[in-house]
């Protein structure tokens, strides 16, 4: 009955991850072949060009897509999750591992990280902005308003977020569908009138193409990239999803419908040399031409979405995991637990975009800025899943460097030319990758710093459950104090003691740990350790996607430990740490004034755990770092 019902699932599976997963590589047809033209200026276009570029595009997106994520990258799970993140994360798992390899491997994932926020910001403006280009096909009377256009519709799929897209989400997967079906249909009439273009499937022309034009190839790489982003999503959304409806969808719809749509351009360039200016819209019949723009325009919205919903997720994993501060979630669905709305994060990735698609106007210049967040995200991921097989898989190293090194030269092939873009564009993913690297290693540094700091004035706690005696002034109730570290004394309970000169009948020291898994079980939820009568040690640990609510934890631990469970009879202290700067071996005065606007900015803690805020008593201390 259950493989049945699992049979039954997988169609319904696969039209679901159809919508969220492959909406960023499903416009690339949008405007792919497109700048791969436009990358080789003067390029004649003839049978040998258009069937040499064609053959890259497919070689690329066979060797990236096809045998790198979806052979390969997808094999490293973390408990069913995936992402760069999660990989990070099973490389840490390495106790052999030095410090110093071990910042290295933080380093890299950092960089791919912060590259994705850098992707979060320029997919939906190239995806909006070339959907909407198709009006200028249809008239030119439109051409002033492309732009207030596309900002109309990023806004308003911005604005919406707070709203959650579970009441969309149904429509992502049908959409899609139809929009990669449309993709097929339009490439089929067209190759039907120029069969010759199907030769794009022999490397011959590729090959024959690169030796003829080296230079011109390497150029084109840097626009030939534009055909394989999102293989990031492929990865990072297999936990939402699982592998195997990825993979179907992948080789029975996306795979397919894409190589058709390449095609049919190729076909219609090599009858009509000037579609160039815009050969997917002019594949278009003209009594089609304003459906397909609206469901482009959809499509458009739908990988913007996804990639949006992939910022939110990684920005909640990476605060989690402790490198970021924390911020305001919300959780917009009572059923699925990864749709998550982050406000502040949001109106920023808002007005970026907006600034972007002001700057730049167009998406042909704004392709420009795609291609290197992209390429620097694909080799941060092969150099992790090269580290992932060796340590873990226990491959050689010869039987490693036979896999790993096709996908590094053509990473490094990748790069190089996108990196020729960064006058025109190429330095936007660089400053937005900059700027979050920036803040992901000053946070982890500073709360390093802090912790330091905070453990050079600290009691046992053992030394002082047994010091206490009956002597202490016992106060009805119940007192939670959160810690970051179980064995001493928490400095809100010496703060307390000092400045009330009482404590509570039951003293729950407690811990929340974040583990290297995406998701922990109830069963493993908790560890209590009775210490007395009066004090009790309890440890929670959560994956780095799990929602963490601690009143919810809390009522399992007091049945644990035979106490009667009453929310409103339990105070929370909380440390609230005021961090001055100093001059002295710290951090540079600069990260320390980050780090400081940082920490004073982050959410309360009440909000995070998700505890009532009148329940909640913070006691500050100072701190000199």
């Amino acid at each position: 009955m259950q493989s049945s019902a699992k049979k039954a699932a997988l169609p319904a599976i696969t039209l679901a991850a159809l919508g969220v997963v492959f909406g960023d590589i499903g416009t690339s047809p949008l405007y792919a072949l497109k700048e791969s033209f436009h990358a080789a200026h003067g390029l004649v276009i003839n049978p040998e060009n258009v069937l040499g570029i064609l053959s890259i595009i497919f070689w690329t997106m066979t060797l990236v897509i096809t045998i790198k994520y979806v052979a390969i990258v997808m094999r490293a799970d973390n408990n069913g999750e995936g992402g760069i993140m999660a990989l990070l994360a099973l490389n840490l798992r390495n106790t052999n591992f030095s410090d110093r390899k071990k910042l290295l491997l933080i380093a890299i994932g950092f960089i791919g990280a912060s590259l994705f926020f850098g992707d979060g910001i320029i997919t939906p403006a190239i995806s909006v902005l070339s959907a909407v280009e198709g009006l200028s096909i249809a008239t030119d009377a439109l051409d002033p308003y492309i732009v207030p256009i596309a900002i109309s519709i990023v806004t308003a799929l911005f604005v919406m977020q707070k709203y959650g897209t579970a009441f969309v989400g149904k429509f992502f997967g049908p959409l899609t569908l139809l929009w990669f079906f449309a993709l097929g249909l339009l490439g089929i009439s067209s190759i039907i009138q120029t069969p010759l273009v199907l030769g794009m499937f022999s490397p011959h022309w590729a090959i024959q193409f690169i030796i003829t034009n080296p230079m011109m190839a390497f150029f084109i790489m840097g626009a030939v990239v534009l055909t394989v982003t999102g293989g990031e999503a492929l990865y990072a959304d297999m936990g939402h999803f699982g592998p195997v409806p990825i993979r179907l969808a992948w080789f029975v719809v996306v795979l397919p419908c894409l190589l058709l749509n390449y095609a049919g351009q190729g076909a219609l360039l090599l009858r009509d040399p000037n579609a160039i200016e815009n050969p997917f819209y002019l594949l278009v019949p003209e009594w089609a031409l304003y459906p397909m723009i609206f469901l482009a325009t959809m499509a458009a919205v739908i990988a913007s979405q996804a990639v949006i919903s992939g910022v939110f997720s990684l920005a909640r994993q990476a605060i989690q995991l402790g490198y970021l501060p924390r911020l305001s979630i919300k959780h917009t669905s009572d059923s699925e637990q990864g749709q998550i709305y982050v406000p502040l994060l949001n109106w920023i990735l808002l007005a970026a975009i907006i600034v972007l698609i002001l700057i730049f106007q167009t998406s042909s210049r704004l392709s420009h800025a795609y291609g290197l967040a992209v390429t620097m995200t694909m080799l941060c991921d092969t150099l992790l899943i090269a580290v992932f097989i060796r340590y873990a898989w226990k491959w050689s190293k010869p039987k490693l460097a036979l896999l790993i090194t096709p996908f590094l030269l053509l990473d490094l092939v990748l790069v190089s030319a996108t990196s020729l873009k960064v006058l025109s564009g190429g330095w936007v993913p660089l400053l937005i990758g900059g700027i979050a690297f920036m803040l992901l290693m000053t946070w982890k540094d500073g709360r390093e710093l802090t912790f330091s700091k905070l453990q050079q004035d600290t009691l046992p706690l053992d030394l002082f459950v047994q010091s206490i005696g009956e002597q202490a002034n016992w106060v009805e109730g119940e007192a939670v104090f959160l810690t970051g570290t179980p064995t001493v004394v928490p400095h809100a309970m010496l703060h307390n003691m000092k400045h009330n000169k009482v404590l509570h009948q039951k003293n729950i020291i407690l811990t929340v740990k974040i583990q290297d898994v995406p998701y922990v079980t109830d069963q493993d939820r908790f560890h209590v350790e009775i210490m007395n009568q009066h004090f009790y040690r309890v440890e929670l640990f959560y994956g780095f996607k799990d929602e963490m609510n601690i009143p919810m934890a809390l009522e399992a631990v007091y049945q644990a430990i035979e106490l009667e469970y009453n929310l409103m009879q339990i105070s929370f202290f909380v440390s609230r740490e005021r961090i001055i700067s100093t001059v002295g071996d710290g951090l540079a005065p600069w990260r320390e004034k980050l780090f400081i606007s940082m920490q004073r900015n982050t959410s309360p803690v009440s909000d995070f755990y998700q505890i009532p805020p009148n329940r909640v008593v913070e006691l500050g201390s100072q701190i000199e770092i």
